[in-house]
């Protein structure tokens, strides 16, 4: 049931709202790996990258909710329950305890790297279905490249 309707056409409205869904359980799990190595990380380079991780945080949660509204927008309910993230995130698994912050730099990449090729796929998809979600796409993809280099910098 639809409280909003969209003027989108069922077929595209059904592509977009996949791209949007999938964009928010990414976008909500990299907040939350890069909170969880926030609190974790150790080593000589703790502050910069402690500070740099709050970063993607603040990136992550800013577009989650420009993701979730434009869902709304549409018509389409956002589900960003932990049960829906955990299930359905193309990030993998990051390490609990301790993480050295060479470590934590590069499961910032790969994590980064994983959301980076689905947003990418999904600005694909949408650009006939609906440029407007693709524009909030291209832009969340941008952000999250720029943040992606730094890490990958930040180990040489």
């Amino acid at each position: 049931m639809y409280v909003v309707k969209s003027p989108l056409s069922e077929a595209d409205l059904k592509t977009v709202s996949e791209a949007l869904q999938g964009a928010l359980v990414d976008l909500v799990d990299l907040s939350l790996v890069a909170k969880q190595i926030h609190w974790n990380v150790v080593g000589p380079r703790f502050r910069s990258v402690h500070l740099q991780l709050d970063e993607v945080v603040d990136t992550a949660r800013l577009h989650s909710d420009t993701v979730a509204e434009r869902a709304s927008t549409l018509g389409v309910p956002p589900d960003g329950r932990a049960g829906t993230v955990a299930g359905s995130s193309g990030i993998g698994k990051v390490p609990g305890g301790w993480v050295k912050d060479a470590d934590a730099v590069g499961a910032l990449v790969d994590a980064l790297g994983a959301v980076i090729t689905r947003m990418r796929t999904r600005v694909e998809s949408t650009a006939e279905a609906d440029p407007v979600s693709q524009d909030i796409f291209i832009g969340i993809t941008a952000d999250l490249e720029k943040h992606h280099w730094m890490f990958q910098a930040e180990n040489g």
